[in-house]
């Protein structure tokens, strides 16, 4: 029996983020809302489903889902979707789209050390994190955990420091740079249990933790492509279909990479379905994980 000590028990080091898809109630209105605020672009539509990103890369898919309703207070399901810019320019674009369209979406910035961020909550109640990452090689990392905190973070002052007339103007915000999803913090019962599934089992690396609160994982040395809380969500169980997150994808660099991991994760006895494309499975709130390979 393998252990999470084991090599072969991890995520590849480049793995990372697919799209996150949200089951909403007012497609028009939530799609007016990541085009026009967040300034992501419309990449394709179909019948109940609109797919949203930077070029051909798919981040936020919205599915029209006017049968269900909010979750209950409490429950388990998505904290917010990070959105990951690739320049302090394209970022602060994003934050002057947002304040200039919907500034009541507003709710925080921080600086965490290792990236800046600006949190917003979308019409739906679906929280979203824009942030830009400092290199690698300014982050510092303890006994193998990342050393992140949360401090002040001026949104006016990072405007005036990086919003350039192109950014404020461009009919394009592909020009000002790509995006992609950074990570993806969920809601959850407990951190114990998030810790046994996501790392024991589905092999990402603890990078960070506040006790029993929050957990931080990530393959590769990032300092977190997952992360999960109670802050909301103490107690909560398995989630009941409602709005809100439908799917998390992930991307695996290789197709072998999918194949070890539905080994492991029916070693763990989790039952997975695999379309020869896509191997999807459940986590202990079932949120629904859909796991692609690069190539």
């Amino acid at each position: 029996m393998t252990t999470a000590l084991d090599p072969s028990n991890k995520l590849a080091a480049d793995t990372s983020m697919g799209a996150v898809t949200l089951l909403v109630a007012d497609l028009d209105g939530m799609t007016a809302y990541y085009r026009d605020a967040v300034t992501l672009q419309v990449i394709a539509e179909s019948e109940g489903t609109v797919t949203l990103g930077r070029g051909a890369e798919p981040l936020v898919i919205l599915e029209h889902s006017p049968a269900l309703t909010h979750a209950p207070t409490g429950a388990a399901g998505l904290f917010h979707t990070a959105i990951l810019f690739e320049s302090q320019s394209a970022l602060a674009a994003a934050l002057y789209s947002v304040a200039r369209a919907q500034p009541g979406t507003f709710t925080g910035s921080a600086d965490h050390l290792v990236s800046q961020a600006f949190y917003f909550t979308d019409p739906e109640g679906n929280g979203i994190e824009l942030y830009w990452d400092r290199d690698r090689t300014e982050w510092s990392w303890v006994h193998g955990q990342v050393e992140m905190a949360t401090l002040y973070l001026d949104p006016n002052e990072y405007l005036r420091d990086h919003l350039t007339e192109q950014a404020a103007t461009t009919p394009n915000p592909l020009e000002l740079g790509g995006a992609v999803i950074g990570h993806v913090h969920l809601s959850v019962g407990n951190t114990e249990t998030a810790r046994e599934f996501y790392v024991n089992t589905l092999g990402f690396d603890a990078t960070a933790s506040l006790g029993n609160q929050a957990l931080f994982v990530s393959a590769g040395g990032y300092h977190h492509h997952m992360a999960m809380n109670v802050w909301n969500s103490r107690g909560a169980g398995p989630r009941m279909p409602a709005l809100g997150l439908g799917r998390i994808g992930i991307e695996l660099p290789t197709r072998d990479g999918l194949g070890e991991l539905d080994e492991r994760l029916r070693h763990h006895k989790l039952q997975t379905r695999d379309d020869g494309r896509t191997l999807s499975f459940d986590d202990p709130w079932d949120n629904l994980i859909t796991v692609t390979a690069a190539e």
